[in-house]
């Protein structure tokens, strides 16, 4: 099993600076124009020369500052993420969603459950006591 993974490992390293080079934007590859460091890689690929020139010396490496993603979009687009309870849009949102027939209706409801068990406690007493006229 072992014997394979020096293959596998050639494998992903070609596959990885193959797809690299691709996606690598025009402006950042150096010293050759795009098409030739693709077709580098991919014709010397089995032998690591293409991939390990690729990612040494055909694109342009720089950190990102900050620690932002590489997009623009994403530079440009920064949010900070606040717990729901801390987040004034959400607890504003929350506020619209209830609404107040819905309270009232409730409150209703539960008044009628509520008369409704006191009449079936004075019945229950009227019944122990023997005061209940539906008896015989």
């Amino acid at each position: 099993m072992l014997r394979y993974l020096p293959f596998l490992l050639v494998l992903a390293l070609w596959i990885y600076a193959f797809i690299d080079c691709l996606n690598t934007p025009e402006q950042e590859v150096k010293h050759l124009p795009k098409v030739v460091w693709v077709i580098i890689v991919l014709l010397f690929g089995e032998v690591l020369i293409g991939p390990i020139a690729w990612l040494v010396a055909g694109r342009d490496r720089k950190a990102t500052a900050g620690g932002s993603t590489p997009s623009a979009w994403h530079r440009n687009h920064r949010t900070e993420f606040v717990a729901p309870d801390d987040n004034p849009d959400f607890l504003k949102s929350l506020k619209d969603e209830a609404v107040p027939s819905e309270d009232v209706k409730d409150e209703a409801l539960l008044k009628d459950w509520e008369a409704d068990l006191r009449r079936r406690e004075e019945e229950l007493k009227r019944r122990e006591n023997g005061d209940d006229p539906q008896q015989p």
